[in-house]
């Protein structure tokens, strides 16, 4: 059997990840991932002795679990060597260099949506984690970067007759917590945060998705310039339907979050169907009306 291309080139990855931390990585998303990290740790009511933040592109993960003292050891392993001194290892999402059983507590921001394999990469965290030990993370989700997916696909079936992959797929919400019981874990839980950032032209967009290494990496990607026509267009476009009041341009970025724990006996589990021993109308305070059937009266 043939095995189908890789959706991402994962070494263009790593040189735009380089190129995007020497010239200034945009990190407002990863900033703002953080910061909702720690808000949904904040409700875990226990502290986690060792941790790793698995290819978070800035520190912000790490730094702020070791400020909020729920974590004691932070092991960062970052996608590529940013230049922040605080990492302990440059590592590969889908081959990861950790030992099973050995975390307390795994995150992950903003990451995740570009592996080939996402469904491997989550069992290699599950199996990183010891019984009870919790991954906490999110990635992009299929609504990002609607508005420019849309207005290329016309600007180029409209100036060249075709239309070439320039966005994406993400993956959905409901996806994504399939793809977390498959691996393993126990209890799931998936969110997700459409966020809106507004800039004066496409171009400032494009220009931050430089800036975070997010420009087009997938393998089946067009390898010829895109035309400068075809570019204008698709800028005219996006100003014609995606401008607010004041001209500003929205983009949309669906922040995933997803959670789930290593299985451990002192878990809750789901009831066995029929083992239920209050009935329904009890528990809601109301009286239970059992519907009469009429006898059959076919001639």
């Amino acid at each position: 059997m043939s095995v189908p291309p890789p959706l991402f080139d994962t070494a263009l990855i790593r040189a735009r990840l380089i190129r995007a931390h020497r010239g200034g990585y945009a990190g407002f998303l990863v900033d703002r991932a953080a910061e909702d990290l720690d808000d949904r740790l904040g409700a875990v009511l226990r502290r986690f002795d060792l941790a790793v933040d698995l290819a978070t592109p800035t520190p912000a993960a790490a730094v702020r679990l070791r400020a909020s003292g729920r974590a004691g050891t932070v092991v960062r392993i970052a996608p590529v060597a940013d230049g922040s001194g605080d990492l302990a290892a440059v590592g590969d999402p889908e081959a990861l260099p950790l030992a099973p059983g050995r975390f307390d507590l795994a995150v992950s921001l903003l990451a995740l949506h570009q592996v080939n394999d996402l469904p491997g990469a989550l069992v290699q965290l599950r199996r990183a984690l010891k019984p009870d030990g919790l991954f906490v993370g999110c990635l992009l989700g299929g609504r990002s970067l609607t508005e420019l997916r849309q207005v290329f696909g016309e600007a180029e079936a409209e100036l060249e007759g075709g239309v070439s992959p320039r966005v994406a797929p993400f993956a959905d919400v409901r996806a994504i917590g399939g793809l977390l019981q498959r691996a393993g874990f126990a209890l799931p839980v998936t969110d997700a945060d459409l966020v809106t950032v507004r800039y004066a032209d496409p171009f400032a967009l494009m220009r931050d998705l430089r800036a975070m290494g997010m420009t087009n990496a997938l393998t089946e990607r067009r390898r010829t310039p895109l035309r400068r026509a075809t570019l204008l267009r698709a800028a005219a476009l996006y100003a014609e339907r995606f401008a607010d009041a004041d001209g500003r341009l929205r983009a949309s970025f669906e922040i995933v979050w997803v959670s789930g724990w290593a299985p451990h006996d002192s878990q809750q589990k789901p009831l066995r169907p029929g083992s239920a021993r209050t009935r329904l109308a009890d528990a809601l305070g109301t009286t239970e009306h059992i519907p009469v059937t009429e006898p059959s009266r076919e001639p």
